[in-house]
């Protein structure tokens, strides 16, 4: 497989990726032919995922604006993926011009093309590293030079932790993340699951499973499940759920029903 301009030396290219995938489902161009070809495969096991992935960016920006509404300037975006339009540092600033973002991950493409977009921005950074190493995370460079741990920051968790299994602790690890985060900080998180909208657990099931024959993870979790990760948290109103109903800026009446899968919230920091 010829190697675009673009994709770092020492990916394997036969490998899909999650960052990628995702990349696809919104329309984007930063893939390769195996990422297209896992991201079908899940779209015929999961129907209706780029309009799930489109729900889940609209709750995001309207998630940020809330935070800048609130006040909250920094944000902390792990799991970011590859920069689209719309992104974290974009809506924060339509809203607040000296709005910083940290972006994290650890997929090298997502790393090396956030850096190409950004590199003459002064007020983002971007940092390859993984959620589940949160020291690597709270102590780089990048976040003591970018936050300021002493005031609130938002903290976004989106469509990332359903790629976490409990046997890496993330309840654990969430909690290191909360212990460094300012009294009124945010935690701005979306989450995988059957428990919402019209997608069965066998249709979960079979997901997961083209995930994992991609060589990662993806963990379907209940309500009680996900509401775990805001722990020592206020969730805010209106409380966990489906992506579109937490607060909405129009009408939701014609909207498919298959958006309403999955779990949506925002928790701040007492």
């Amino acid at each position: 497989m010829e190697r675009p301009d673009w994709a770092p030396q020492g990916i394997d290219l036969s490998v899909p990726s999650v960052a990628r995938m995702y990349d696809y489902y919104l329309g984007g161009s930063h893939n390769f032919e195996t990422d297209r070809v896992a991201a079908r495969a899940a779209m015929k096991a999961f129907p209706g995922l780029p309009k799930i992935m489109q729900a889940n960016r609209a709750f995001m920006r309207r998630a940020v604006r809330y935070a800048v509404d609130g006040g909250i300037t920094q944000f902390l975006d792990i799991g970011s993926g590859i920069p689209t339009f719309g992104n974290v540092h974009e809506v924060a600033r339509a809203a607040h011009p000296e709005a910083r973002v940290l972006y994290v991950d650890r997929d090298p493409v997502a790393v090396a093309h956030g850096r190409a977009v950004l590199e003459e921005d002064e007020r983002t950074r971007v940092l390859a590293a993984d959620f589940r190493e949160p020291e690597a995370v709270l102590n780089s460079p990048e976040a003591r030079e970018l936050l300021d741990f002493d005031r609130p920051i938002a903290l976004l968790l989106v469509a990332l932790l359903h790629f976490v299994e409990d046997a890496d602790k993330p309840l654990e690890t969430m909690a290191t993340y909360r212990a460094a985060m300012a009294t009124g900080s945010l935690l701005i998180l979306t989450h995988a699951s059957t428990d919402t909208g019209p997608r069965t657990e066998e249709e979960g099931d079979a997901v997961t499973d083209v995930y994992r024959k991609g060589g990662n993870n993806l963990v379907m979790r209940n309500r009680e499940e996900v509401t775990a990760f805001f722990e020592g948290m206020e969730l805010v109103d209106p409380g966990l759920v489906p992506m579109p109903e937490w607060r909405p800026e129009g009408s939701l009446d014609q909207e498919d029903p298959v958006v309403f899968t999955g779990f949506a919230g925002v928790g701040r920091t007492a």
